[in-house]
């Protein structure tokens, strides 16, 4: 087993709530690219190593101690470790603890990728979260705490920022399968690696992409202090199509990405605290990526694009017996706001019934690469770095309607420097909105 250990020197200034999501987001996509090599540009050349079973696999462990500071957990220190190739060779194990001078902590589990005997289309991988927020920062509907129906007012999109103690916990199961076209044709393992710069690219997906199916059982509880009458647990399915047609997830040049994904909650009558309205999402989100090609300065310019649009169908459905709207609970409800949607304003800082938004980047990768020879840098594989401008508009409303989606529309406007470190994305972004602004270090690529 090789084991890295990789230190952390700064104090990192980040949104704490979203942390374990965007590193369970890099962890999955990184433990099969981290066997290829990459070219000054950040493009893929050929594959050292296939996914040849009877290549060497070995397990590999990456752990990050960090320090940070955040006005959620103030002080925190912690650690995450990952195992590539975990069992398997396209598998993955992923960690994260965190405990902060406030009391706060978190604490997540993943495991990536997983393949059962003879089920070669199938990719398998599991979630685990728990976290304590003595000074959490959330968005609830206004007036919660005085409404005996909460999230169920009649009136639920205008939301009041609080900060309370909140205890949280999810668990997924994310069953896949990857259709034997395109780049699923060899299995869903081989799917995972990124393309070739000399690999042909379609918009058909039998001859191009990954297109795959996906189940998960999932289960979110959220609990705040001071306002129980809110909802606290959702339970359900979530049904996701997805056809990747990028050249490369973390440093996409050309291709897109289109899913949709169905959330279904059924609902719980026991008479008891546990009691769930049944509701039903949909989430609509298509990239595209146009390269323009090379010049003095700028080994690679990319133009990204991306719509995202989101709707629920029972928002306005009401259950006399339990005299409620079948809506979700805040939390896992259609929002804007956050480091990937809308990401001049906090997490989830807009809620309600559907959504609509619009982003569009210009990512360039400077010929100029001064890090590898600066100290601290120079401890850690840098193939490239990204400088990036992007705006963003979009809207929530409490109807399904192309005019009030597009009415009154928050924008944002930003910049940002990411860079590849050891097969990870981590980007720097500085947002700025009408009334608000946000300073984020995260992982991996918004879309």
């Amino acid at each position: 087993m090789k084991i890295k250990v990789l230190c952390i020197h700064a104090l990192l200034f980040c949104n704490a709530l979203c942390l374990p999501y965007a590193l369970a987001d890099e962890a999955q996509a990184s433990q099969v690219n981290q066997a290829n090599s990459v070219n000054a540009n950040g493009t893929p050349q050929a594959p050292l190593i296939g996914m040849d079973r009877s290549k060497d696999f070995s397990p590999e462990f990456v752990a990050v101690p960090f320090v940070f500071s955040t006005e959620t957990l103030s002080t925190t220190v912690g650690g995450a470790g990952v195992i590539k190739h975990a069992g398997q060779p396209q598998a993955s194990a992923f960690g994260i603890g965190l405990y902060s001078s406030n009391e706060s902590w978190i604490t997540y589990l993943g495991l990536n990728n997983y393949q059962l005997p003879k089920l070669d289309q199938w990719l398998l991988s599991g979630e685990f979260s728990r976290a304590s927020y003595k000074e959490g920062i959330y968005f609830v509907p206004e007036d919660a705490n005085r409404s005996s129906k909460g999230v169920n007012s009649s009136d639920a999109m205008a939301t009041d920022r609080i900060i309370t103690v909140g205890d949280e916990f999810y668990a997924k199961l994310h069953i896949k399968y990857v259709l034997p076209w395109g780049k699923g044709a060899k299995g869903a393992a081989r799917s995972l690696m990124p393309s070739l710069i000399t690999d042909p690219l379609s918009w058909d997906p039998r001859e191009s992409g990954v297109t795959s199916l996906q189940i998960t059982p999932f289960i979110h509880t959220q609990e705040l202090l001071g306002y129980e009458e809110l909802p606290t647990k959702t339970q359900g399915l979530k049904f996701k199509f997805d056809w990747d047609n990028r050249d490369n997830g973390k440093n996409s040049t050309r291709g897109g990405r289109s899913s949709l994904t169905l959330s279904r909650d059924f609902g719980a009558r026991d008479g008891g605290a546990d009691d769930r309205e049944s509701w039903t999402m949909w989430e609509f989100e298509q990239s595209a990526f146009l390269s323009m090609g090379e010049s003095d300065w700028f080994g690679q310019q990319i133009l990204a694009f991306n719509f995202y649009l989101a709707d629920t169908p029972t928002w306005n459905d009401y259950d006399s017996s339990s005299q409620a709207y079948q809506r979700p609970p805040s939390f896992a409800g259609v929002a804007l706001g956050g480091f990937d949607h809308l990401r001049g304003y906090s997490s989830k800082q807009f809620y309600g019934r559907s959504a609509l938004l619009y982003s569009a980047e210009y990512r360039v990768q400077p010929r100029w690469q001064p890090l590898q020879s600066l100290p601290v840098f120079n401890l850690y594989d840098i193939p490239w770095w990204q400088w990036v401008v992007f705006a963003e508009a979009g809207q929530v409303a409490d109807d399904f309607s192309a005019s009030e989606l597009h009415e009154d529309m928050k924008w944002t406007l930003g910049v940002g420097a990411r860079f590849e470190v050891e097969n990870v994305i981590v980007r720097t972004e500085f947002a700025y909105a009408e009334d608000s602004k946000q300073f984020w270090i995260m992982v991996n690529q918004p879309f």
